[in-house]
């Protein structure tokens, strides 16, 4: 499973990818693996107000509905909404073009979150 090493990574398996105080947000390759072919992504209003722990979007796949949580609080500044129609490009480019949120947080501090290794090691035990 691809896990790029510059970002971060939740227990719930999504990824975190910081510049200064925007978090991109999405699910890991492991991820979208697991839940199958997406569906339906259906993503906060910009403008919204998250907490840490709160779910920025739901993912529903052919074998299942996944929400995917925000580790940081913060304001949506923008959604992926090229993901309209085209779900399935987070099931080919998870960590690119299949980014779902972009967050203005208040803090950078990511407690719970882990390496590129750390996580690779959980998702291959």
């Amino acid at each position: 499973m691809n896990v790029p090493a510059d970002r971060k990574y939740t227990e719930h398996d999504e990824w975190v990818l910081l510049d200064g105080d925007v978090m991109t947000l999405g699910i890991t390759d492991f991820a979208q693996d697991a839940l199958g072919e997406l569906v339906l992504v259906t993503m906060p209003e910009v403008g919204d107000s998250l907490d840490a722990g709160d779910a920025a979007c739901e993912l529903e796949s052919v074998k299942a509905v996944a929400e995917v949580f925000s580790p940081l609080a913060g304001e949506v500044i923008e959604i992926n909404e090229a993901l309209d129609g085209a779900e399935n490009t987070v099931n080919e480019d998870p960590y690119d073009a299949g980014w779902l949120v972009k967050i203005r947080v208040s803090s950078t501090d990511l407690p719970g979150c882990v390496d590129a290794a750390t996580y690779q090691s959980k998702i291959s035990q």
